[in-house]
């Protein structure tokens, strides 16, 4: 059984991986970069600051980076040296197959993918203080797109991202639970009362600009 899920996985990376062109390579590259959700993080800052609150931004800012913190603490300091998947653009059975992008082949080892860790964890617990279901979909939406660009550029396959997603969410569940644990021992303000019911068009829209945005850099980076 094991023997048949690598292989599909494998399957499925050379599948995705094999679909690319010069404009894919650019906007591939351009969202799997450190900076592609700059302005979704940015618009999610002045949202929160927009009542001049800042001891609920400084809350909600905390438990992002605690977020982070867990969610990449176990996917790339726990399980990847545990399990020592080798990833797709080192594995000498693929590496020929492989389209690789700007000579990125990432770390030697790939299982649990840390971007979709960090970015499901992220989406998932921003969508759970919002508590929109447009907000749901439109931050899930393109925490799967930066994934998604990971198997494009051949140094995830589909399983790391599957078991990154499922560290994501576990790190948002759990820093959620432990926020509505002690807001009322610690006087932590509630999540619910950081954003309006507004603020999550507004970050929707961010979300679909900033898609915008690098789909037009990578465009003319592509044509000139």
């Amino acid at each position: 059984m094991l023997t048949y899920l690598q292989q599909l996985d494998a399957s499925l990376l050379v599948a995705i991986n094999g679909w690319h062109c010069p404009f894919a390579d650019q906007l591939m590259w351009l969202i799997s970069g450190k900076f592609s959700s700059a302005l979704i993080l940015i618009t999610l800052l002045a949202l929160s600051l927009r009542k001049g609150n800042w001891k609920k931004t400084l809350f909600l800012l905390i438990a992002i980076a605690i977020v982070v913190l867990i969610a990449d603490r176990v996917s790339s300091g726990i399980i990847k040296p545990l399990v020592e998947r080798l990833r797709p653009s080192h594995n000498p059975q693929l590496q020929a197959l492989v389209h690789v992008v700007n000579d990125y082949r990432g770390g030697k080892f790939g299982f649990v993918s840390s971007h979709a860790a960090n970015m499901f964890g992220i989406a998932t617990f921003v969508a759970m203080v919002m508590r929109n279901r447009y907000a749901w979909l439109c931050l899930l939406s393109w925490a799967a797109i930066v994934s998604y660009s990971r198997i494009y550029l051949g140094v995830h396959y589909p399983g790391d991202i599957l078991g990154g997603m499922l560290v994501g969410f576990g790190a948002a569940w759990l820093v959620a639970y432990l926020w509505k644990k002690t807001q009322n021992r610690c006087r932590i303000p509630a999540m619910h009362t950081i954003f309006c019911r507004t603020d999550a068009a507004w970050l929707n829209l961010a979300v679909a600009t900033n898609l915008v945005l690098i789909i037009a850099i990578a465009a003319v980076q592509t044509l000139f």
